[in-house]
């Protein structure tokens, strides 16, 4: 397994979000502009968005990754 990573094709304005490096069985359009990409056990191993500046907020993408925190 890889690390999730995300990249942006901004001369295509394309988002390609990859969760996993799963083959990928099946694909699902999920609307005219995203690309969901399955395993053959039905995981998301991919998401690809067109036109990524209207149907994101791509300018200020951020990261945060939260702990558990045991009281």
């Amino acid at each position: 397994m890889t690390d999730m990573n995300i990249t942006y094709f901004k001369d295509t304005d394309t988002l390609l979000v990859n969760f996993n490096n799963n083959e990928i069985a099946h694909t699902r359009d999920l609307n005219e502009n995203v690309l969901v990409e399955l395993d053959k056990n039905g995981n998301v191993v991919s998401m690809t968005i067109e036109h990524a500046q209207q149907q994101t907020e791509i300018q200020s993408f951020s990261f945060n990754q939260v702990e558990n925190k045991t009281v």
